[in-house]
C-alpha cells in the first residue's frame, strides 16, 4: 500500500542536512523551524494564519476548544470518517451528531447537515476524506444561514483544490494531520491548524501551550499540542516535493480509473475538485473475496474503514445505536483501497487493475455458470 523507505530515498539528503540544522541549533521546542514550517504553509497554500500542532488529533481539538465548544453543544460530523473526528467533540464534553454521506464520494451530505442542525448546533466538520474537498459551498451556505462554524477536517487532502482554492482555506478553522503515510508525512505525529481569523489564531497558539499567555502565566487551561522543531525541519524539507507526488498519484488513479472502469464502481470527482488520491478507495460487494485474491497476487488493500462511527461500541452511550445511515452503513461493507502512491510505476498500476479485472470475470463466471445451471434444473 505504501512504500516509504523507497520515497525517502528521493529526499534524504535534504531532510538529513535539515535535521542537522536543528541539531546543531538546539531548539527543539517551537524553534524558530516550526516557525519557518509554518509561514512555508501559508506562503503555499494561502492560508492567513498556520498554528503547528503534535498531531491532527490534536488539531481537531485545539479548534474545538478555540471555538469554545463544549458541555450542551452539538458539532455535526459524519459517521463514515476517521474515529478523531467524533472522539474530540465527546472529550470535550459536546456531542457528535452523525450524519450520513453523498454516496459518490463518500463525503459529507449537504442536505444531511442542514436537516440535522438545531439550535444548539456549535460547529460542523466538514471531512475531506480520501483527497477530495466535501462541498464546501453548500455546506457553508447552510452554515452562514444559520450561524454555525465550520472546521474542515483536511488530515487526508493537503493539497486538494476546490474551485481552485485549496484544502484549508475553505472554513472557519481547518486541520491538518502529518502522520508518515498522510500525502505529506512526517517523522511521527504532527498537524497544523489554518485559519484567516487573527483572534482564533492567537488562542490556537496559546491552547497549544497549556493557554500560556505569557511564562508561567495562563488565562485558559489549554494543552500540550506542540509540535516539535525536528519534525517541522523534516516537514518543510518534503514540502517542496508535495506537488510532484500528489501528481503522480493523480496520475495513477487516472490508469485505474480508465482500466477499472465497467469492472467496479471507481472514486467520483465532483466538477471543480482537484483529488490528491491520499486513498483510491473502490466499492466491491465481494470486498472480502477481492481482498484474499489480491493477497495472493501479493497486491496490499486497505479498508478504510469498515465500521461507521454510530455504530462504534464506545458511542453506545449517545442512544444511536439504532440510528440507520443506509449509505455509510453500506460503503463500510463494499469499500476497499488500492495502492496509490507516489513510489508506484505504471506497470505496478497495470498489475493491480488487472488483478481486480481477473477476480471480477471470474467471479462473474462463476455467477454465470450458476445461473446456467439454474435454468436448465
Amino acid at each position: 500500500m505504501l512504500d516509504l523507505r523507497a520515497e525517502f530515498e528521493v529526499y534524504a539528503g535534504e531532510v538529513r542536512a535539515a535535521v542537522d540544522r536543528v541539531l546543531t541549533g538546539g531548539q527543539y521546542i517551537l524553534g524558530p523551524a516550526v516557525a519557518e514550517f509554518e509561514s512555508d504553509l501559508c506562503e503555499k497554500f494561502g492560508a492567513g494564519h498556520a498554528v503547528a500542532v503534535s498531531s491532527g488529533t490534536d488539531a481537531l481539538l485545539c479548534a474545538l476548544m478555540a471555538l469554545e465548544v463544549g458541555a450542551g453543544d452539538e458539532v455535526i460530523v459524519p459517521s463514515f470518517t476517521f474515529f478523531a473526528t467524533a472522539s474530540t467533540v465527546v472529550r470535550l464534553g459536546a456531542r457528535p451528531v452523525f450524519v450520513d454521506i453523498d454516496p459518490r464520494t463518500f463525503n459529507i451530505d449537504p442536505r444531511a447537515v442542514e436537516a440535522a442542525i438545531t439550535p444548539r448546533t456549535r460547529a460542523i466538520i466538514a471531512v475531506h476524506l480520501f483527497g477530495q474537498c466535501a462541498d464546501m459551498e453548500a455546506i457553508g451556505s447552510v452554515a452562514r444561514a444559520r450561524g454555525v462554524k465550520v472546521v474542515e477536517d483536511a488530515a487526508q487532502a493537503i493539497g486538494a483544490r476546490y474551485h481552485g482554492k485549496y484544502a484549508g482555506t475553505l472554513s472557519d478553522l481547518a486541520c491538518f494531520s502529518f502522520y508518515p503515510t498522510k500525502n505529506l508525512g512526517g517523522i511521527g505525529e504532527g498537524g497544523m491548524i489554518f485559519t484567516g481569523d487573527a483572534a482564533l489564531a492567537q488562542l490556537c497558539r496559546q491552547l497549544r501551550n497549556h493557554g500560556e499567555v505569557k511564562r508561567y502565566h495562563h488565562e485558559r487551561v489549554g494543552g500540550n499540542f506542540r509540535l516539535d522543531s525536528l519534525k517541522c525541519a523534516v516537514l518543510s524539507a518534503k514540502l517542496r516535493y508535495l506537488d510532484g507526488f500528489n501528481r503522480r498519484r493523480r496520475q495513477i488513479a487516472g490508469q485505474y480509473d480508465e482500466l477499472l472502469r465497467g469492472a467496479v464502481t471507481t472514486p467520483h470527482v465532483l466538477e471543480g475538485n482537484e483529488h490528491v488520491y491520499h486513498q483510491y478507495s473502490i466499492l466491491c460487494d465481494r470486498r472480502g473475496e477481492l481482498i484474499e485474491f489480491l493477497r495472493g497476487r501479493g497486491i496490499g488493500t486497505g479498508v478504510y474503514y469498515p465500521v461507521p462511527l454510530h455504530r462504534q461500541e464506545c458511542f453506545r452511550f449517545l442512544g444511536c445505536g439504532e440510528q440507520t445511515l443506509p449509505v455509510s452503513e453500506q460503503v463500510c461493507k463494499q469499500i476497499v483501497s488500492l495502492p496509490c502512491h507516489p513510489m508506484l510505476g505504471d506497470d505496478d498500476g497495470q498489475y493491480v487493475a488487472d488483478g481486480v479485472r481477473e477476480f471480477v470475470a471470474q467471479r462473474s463466471g462463476v455467477r454465470s455458470a450458476a445461473a446456467a445451471g439454474k435454468s436448465r434444473a
